[in-house]
This record gives C-alpha cells, sequence and structure tokens, in this order.
C-alpha cells in the first residue's frame, strides 16, 4: 500500500499541533489535583467521558461533520481509534500503579519517548528519509528530558535498575503507551491524511467507557467538590478535547516532522510551569536541559525530510 499523495504543510495546521503542546503541558498541575481528589481510573473516565460526549455532540449538531464522519476510513476509525484509547489507559495505569514521587517522574521521562518515536516510526511508515545523525538527535532530546525530570525531582538514575527488577509493570505500560502514540501519530496521516474530517470526540468517548470499566475493577476512593468539578470541565475541553483535535490535524496536514520536534518541549515547559506553581527558582540543570532539547530536536528537524522532498 502506497503511503497517500498529501499537499504542501498547511501552517494553520502546524501552529495548532504547537498549541495543543501547550495546552498538555498546561495541565499538568490540575491534573494532579484532579486525581488526588477523584482517584486515577475515575479522573481519567470523567475527564475522557465528558470531552468526548461534548465533542460528539459539536458533531451531532452540524450535518457537514456527521457526513464527514460517515466518509471516514474504516481502518482510521478501528485502528487509530484502538491506539488512542491504548495510549490514555496505559499513561493513566502507569501513573496510578507508580509508587513514589520518583516512580512518577521515571515514567514520565518514559511517556515522553514518543516524539522521538514518531520521528524514527515516520521513516518506515510514512516513508519519510532520515539521515544518519536522526538517532543522535533522538538521544540528545531525550537526555534533556531525563535531566529536567531530574533537576525537578532528584531521580537516582543509578537505583533504576532495582526499581525495575521490583516493579517493572509502570514502566513497560509507560513505553507501551509511548510507541502507541507515535503510531497514533504516523497512522492518522497514513490512513486519514486526505480525508475531510476526524473522529477525536469518538475516540476520546471510547476511552471515557474503557477507563469507567475499569475504575468499576479497582478501588478508588472520590471526593467531589464544586472545585473539582470546575477543574474537570477546564481539562476536559481544553487539553482532552481540543488539544488532542488540534494534534491530529496537524498530524494530518500540518508540518508531521517540525511539531514532532517541537514536542520535546513539552516536558519542560511542564516544569517550568510546575516550578512557578510551587514557587521554586529553577536551576542550571533545568537551563542545560533546554539546551539539550532544543538542539536534539533542531538535529532531528535537519535529518528527517517527508518523501518525495528535495535533497
Amino acid at each position: 500500500m502506497e503511503t497517500p499523495t498529501l499537499s504542501s504543510p498547511r501552517p494553520s495546521a502546524t501552529f495548532g499541533g504547537f498549541l495543543a503542546i501547550a495546552l498538555w503541558s498546561a495541565t499538568v498541575g490540575l491534573g494532579r489535583i484532579l486525581i488526588e481528589s477523584l482517584g486515577v481510573m475515575t479522573a481519567g473516565a470523567a475527564v475522557y467521558s465528558l470531552s468526548g460526549v461534548l465533542g460528539c455532540a459539536w458533531l451531532l449538531w452540524r450535518p457537514r461533520r456527521r457526513a464527514e464522519l460517515r466518509r471516514l476510513p474504516r481502518r482510521y476509525l478501528l485502528g487509530c481509534g484502538g491506539l488512542f484509547v491504548l495510549y490514555a489507559v496505559c499513561l493513566y495505569a502507569a501513573t496510578g500503579l507508580a509508587t513514589g514521587r520518583q516512580q512518577v517522574l521515571v515514567v514520565g521521562v518514559i511517556n515522553y519517548l514518543w516524539p522521538g518515536l514518531t520521528l524514527a516510526l515516520s521513516v518506515p511508515i510514512l516513508g519519510h528519509v532520515a539521515r544518519p545523525w536522526l538517532w543522535a538527535g533522538i538521544v540528545m532530546a531525550f537526555a534533556g528530558v531525563a535531566l529536567a525530570a531530574g533537576a525537578q525531582g532528584g531521580v537516582d538514575w543509578p537505583a533504576l535498575s532495582s526499581h525495575l527488577a521490583a516493579d517493572a509493570w509502570p514502566y513497560c505500560l509507560a513505553l507501551v503507551g509511548a510507541v502507541s502514540w507515535a503510531l497514533y501519530s504516523n497512522f492518522t496521516r497514513r490512513w486519514a491524511g486526505g480525508a475531510i474530517g476526524g473522529a477525536v470526540p469518538l475516540f476520546a468517548l471510547a476511552t471515557g467507557v474503557a477507563m469507567a470499566a475499569l475504575r468499576l475493577m479497582s478501588c478508588e476512593s472520590t471526593r467531589w467538590s464544586a472545585a473539582m468539578a470546575g477543574v474537570l470541565m477546564l481539562i476536559a475541553v481544553g487539553p482532552a478535547l481540543l488539544a488532542y483535535i488540534l494534534w491530529e490535524a496537524a498530524m494530518r496536514w500540518g508540518d508531521h516532522t517540525l511539531v514532532a520536534c517541537a514536542a520535546y518541549a513539552a516536558p519542560l515547559l511542564s516544569t517550568g510551569m510546575s516550578c512557578a506553581l510551587l514557587g521554586v527558582l529553577p536551576g542550571a540543570s533545568l537551563w542545560a536541559a533546554c539546551v539539550l532539547v532544543v538542539a536534539g530536536a533542531v538535529i532531528c528537524r535537519l535529518s528527517v525530510r517527508s518523501a518525495g522532498a528535495a535533497p
């Protein structure tokens, strides 16, 4: 099967990808507050169910959108929908199974393998052409992500092997999630890049249903309040719906490589916002991480070009 021929990247879609990264990064603090009050699976089910219902209501309200939805390729609906659900469930489960702050930080670092994996997998899936230094850029950017996480929480990397031996499930789930999102970001372009419309609201609703089913099989204590309802609405409308819609548009119609490289900034933005909320002054390690991430992103951007582009 040949990769569909797409038109030139749309600047608006590329900008939307940058906005999606910012939205995801801005919600770390809010997400933690919600999880602490509702529990991991309860929070995930509530966020994705609400965002899915709101998104589907918007689709049903506009007849043209409903018609576009019916014309979407089945392999996109089933394949990308399954990858979307798998990513969200794995990430929430990994966060819930992690014991202690150190494990949570390591899970987050593993999760942020997906930008580099997106670029690497675009070579076999989308037919992009990579130069040998792609891998150097990926390693450099990931080193920056790891350094940023270590600067924020003081991760004891020499002890990582003992953590893996004691409880590998959080790390395995985080890795599966990272691979799943990298595959989603590429296959959504391959299977539906030339189509009109998208099914993100349906994917979010399916994720909410899956997490609700997992919630029924777990024991979580929930504490609802008016403040938590407001946080839930904010997350559901912004990062859980708008950001995913913007990201899919960027992957299908924007500059796929540039946006994937820019995603390396997400953990740094998240860490910086956490420092601001906690009143912590960023140290030299965080600035060094910024340099590594930016340099790695530039190398990745220069080492990958779309199929058919001029060498």
